[in-house]
């Protein structure tokens, strides 16, 4: 509560945030209204792991697509154990997303004509399924 009071006492409508070890640090409300520090993914760090995703695809898109995805699976599943925290969960589900539409493009550009309609992409998806998002730490102990 400490926290919201010196907000408001200050003019402000929310505390600062800060960046640390990749993730942004916020103040936010439990479930049953009480006060406390939730994290998301860093703004800046989720930039930086696409862009690093997507010059791995773009780099070896010649691959056969089998291998492609069973790389991009251990990669998501590398992201998910780092950044899957309490609090964080819409953040690996937009990662996911995000891998999942940098696939579909860089498929598509291994020859002059598609390869894959986005339906045709999630059937193939359906097949060999990326892994879900998963939170594998929770800040509360049971």
């Amino acid at each position: 509560m400490f926290a919201a009071r010196n907000v408001k006492r200050q003019g402000r409508n929310k505390p600062d945030t800060f960046d640390f070890l990749g993730f942004t640090h916020y103040c936010g409300l439990s479930r049953n209204g009480k006060f406390r520090v939730k994290r998301k993914t860093s703004s800046k760090k989720f930039k930086s792991s696409l862009q690093r995703m997507k010059r791995w695809i773009k780099a070896n898109r010649s691959l056969p697509v089998n291998l492609i995805l069973e790389e991009t699976r251990v990669k998501l599943i590398g992201h998910y154990r780092y950044y899957g925290v309490t609090d964080n969960g819409p953040m690996l589900s937009r990662y996911w997303y995000e891998v999942a539409k940098l696939l579909f493009k860089w498929l598509n550009r291994r020859s002059q004509r598609n390869s894959y309609t986005w339906e045709k992409f999630l059937l193939l998806l359906k097949a060999k399924p990326l892994p879900s998002p998963k939170i594998y730490v929770s800040i509360f102990y049971n």
